[in-house]
């Protein structure tokens, strides 16, 4: 048996989507299973070894058509995306059957029961949902010359779920005579990396290292599996990190905890208000304060470093 699975766009939705892909693989063990989807999903699933073969998708709706046709046909197509450019790719795959991820159907549970939800539903199975998997490469050499806290002050979604960089600043600052300090951040978040790195360099701090934008996605998870604390926002990283089980202390604002907070790790402490506006699930504050995350003080992620060191 042949199958196609289109994984979801997001670096975070894709590492939660590991425990359905999983019990999907189980299922079909003895099948050809190949994986389509954007860039940073499909390189952070490339080291799986029950995959056959990882397709990069483009955005362009030709490419997306002649990608589809010179695949060939599959028994079976799975996709974990919604949006109308997902819905043009079903049409086009050639595929016995077809099921694809509708959000509508599932409500107020975890985005990990989702997917799983949606993979038992197509296939008729009652799968519980395991844990968070991902392949490292091992690749990377990262020898620790004492404990490292990594810090993640980005967020792919929305300036709204960013806590601020002096306040991920000042959490560095405190305890980087007990950890080597590790900045993490997208091509996109360059800017708030450098304002970290600049208040710690006026301070004196040398033992830090900034790995925004310098990173692959294998890269990113290697180095975030080594992390003794992780200090982030609700974001891809802090996903990869629940994957490991790292003690991860993770800032909430306008999204919904019940759903996107980390899955399986009984090392995760969650920070956030319990604001009347939240949770908004908006990009940026439609307020105009921004006072879930703003009213986040670093003494409450001090108590909780503590309390894990």
């Amino acid at each position: 048996m042949k199958i196609l699975i289109e994984l979801p766009t997001w670096l975070g939705d894709t590492v939660m989507a590991t425990p359905a892909l999983e019990n999907l693989i189980a299922h079909f063990s003895h099948s050809e299973i190949h994986l389509i989807g954007a860039r940073a999903p499909i390189e952070l699933l490339e080291n799986h070894p029950k995959i056959s073969s990882f397709i990069v998708t483009k955005k362009s709706y030709l490419y997306l058509y002649r990608t589809a046709k010179k695949l060939g046909r599959f028994d079976l197509y799975f996709s974990f995306r919604q949006s109308f450019r997902s819905k043009f790719l079903k049409l086009c795959v050639l595929s016995r059957k077809k099921y694809q991820f509708n959000k509508d159907r599932y409500f107020k549970i975890h985005q990990v029961e989702k997917y799983n939800n949606f993979i038992n539903d197509s296939i008729m199975q009652n799968y519980l949902p395991g844990k968070l998997i991902i392949h490292k490469s091992n690749n990377l050499d990262i020898r620790k010359s004492k404990h490292i806290l990594g810090i993640n002050p980005g967020a792919s979604y929305g300036s709204s779920k960013r806590w601020s960089p002096e306040k991920f600043a000042e959490v560095a600052l405190k305890y980087s005579s007990q950890f080597e300090i590790v900045i993490f951040g997208s091509q996109n978040e360059i800017d708030i990396a450098f304002d970290i790195e600049s208040i710690l360099a006026n301070r004196g701090v040398l033992n830090y290292q900034n790995l925004s934008g310098k990173t692959s996605i294998s890269e990113l998870v290697d180095h975030i599996s080594k992390l003794d604390i992780f200090v982030t926002g609700d974001s891809g990283p802090m996903h990869i990190a629940a994957s490991f089980e790292i003690p991860t202390i993770a800032i909430f604002g306008p999204t919904r905890h019940e759903e996107t907070s980390q899955w399986m790790n009984k090392n995760s402490h969650l920070v956030k208000k319990n604001l009347s506006c939240q949770p908004c699930m908006k990009r940026k504050c439609p307020l105009g304060h921004n006072n879930c995350m703003k009213m986040i003080e670093t003494k409450e992620i001090f108590d909780l470093v503590d309390s894990i060191n």
